[in-house]
């Protein structure tokens, strides 16, 4: 088993009832790159932008906004 990073955009838009655009204005960190956080679709993880969208949601506990969690390897026995 492996571990990946998940940024939880989805989840944190949808507990604070906000659109991603809405996050994107108040972090100040571009919508673009907020979509690609949440969809899974960006490996690097600019850690500026994580301190921005916990002041913006005033979120003071990382695991809010982050979490590992464990994939199944492709050649992994299931």
């Amino acid at each position: 088993m492996s571990k990946k990073v998940v940024i939880k955009i989805s989840e944190l838009t949808k507990n604070k009832k906000i659109t991603l655009r809405e996050l994107s204005r108040l972090a100040d960190v571009r919508h673009a790159a907020l979509s690609e956080l949440s969809n899974g679709k960006r490996e690097n993880i600019n850690f500026s932008h994580i301190e921005k969208i916990a002041e913006a949601l005033n979120i003071s506990d990382i695991r809010d906004i982050i979490d590992l969690i464990e994939i199944q390897d492709d050649h992994d026995p299931i």
